[in-house]
């Protein structure tokens, strides 16, 4: 307890890195699952292929290689992050944390691909011809009918895929990022007597963010389901 104590603003800077990181990477993965979900439903027959491909293969692949990927590899294939260097704080957003989000953002948008997919698949077909009836192209048709109702049936998996990528973050700190789970094995190398102590205190704040995260999950299906 007394090396949380004593190094609180180092356990403070950790854990934020770490909900940086999924705040960060948990927008973008939104944003390109959604969108990757709209190609493999979409008309356009290239673009089903290309998007299926993504998620059979990045879902299939594990984080860490996909984070040797971005780390290593990217860089050389002309996708350089040197140029990320953001200071807020006591918080260094670096090429190593740029690379880190990159990694989290494209893996996890395979997953939120699939759960939104699902959603489209419940939505009743006759929603989809009416759309096109009044004249609405499938843009039109897919972000002011289809995805609307898609996004209600699929807040419990979103959630699930928010909460792992979460816990995700923790393979940050082997590739340079100072996150929790990085500072955790700093302290435990200092301060080898209160091991035991320090995994619970980690492991507790952990259970907290993710209680909150199911907190306002929960609350956002009960509000669209009355809606």
């Amino acid at each position: 307890m007394d090396a949380v104590l004593d190094n609180r603003d180092l356990v403070v800077d950790a854990f934020t890195h770490t909900v940086l990181l999924f705040l960060l990477a948990g927008v973008m993965s939104l944003l390109l699952g959604t969108l990757l979900a709209a190609m493999r439903v979409g008309p356009v027959r290239s673009m089903r292929v290309f998007a299926a491909g993504y998620v059979t293969l990045v879902r299939n692949t594990p984080l860490v290689i996909v984070f040797i990927f971005f780390r290593y590899a990217a860089p050389k294939a002309g996708f350089n992050f040197n140029y990320v260097d953001i200071v807020w704080g006591d918080v260094r957003m670096n090429t190593f944390f740029a690379a880190a989000v990159a990694a989290l953002t494209f893996y996890t948008a395979s997953f939120v691909c699939e759960a939104i997919r699902s959603g489209v698949n419940a939505v009743p077909l006759g929603q989809a011809e009416a759309a096109r009836a009044v004249g609405l192209p499938f843009g039109g048709t897919m972000t002011q009918v289809i995805l609307p109702q898609a996004f209600r049936a699929t807040v419990p998996p979103l959630a699930s895929v928010q909460i792992a990528l979460l816990k995700n973050t923790t393979v940050a700190g082997v590739f340079g990022v100072t996150e929790a789970a990085a500072r955790l094995k700093i302290f435990t190398n200092d301060y080898a007597t209160e091991r035991l102590q320090l995994f619970l205190i980690f492991a507790l704040v952990f259970v907290i963010l993710v209680e909150i995260l199911s907190f306002f999950a929960h609350r956002l299906e009960r509000r669209w389901r009355i809606a």
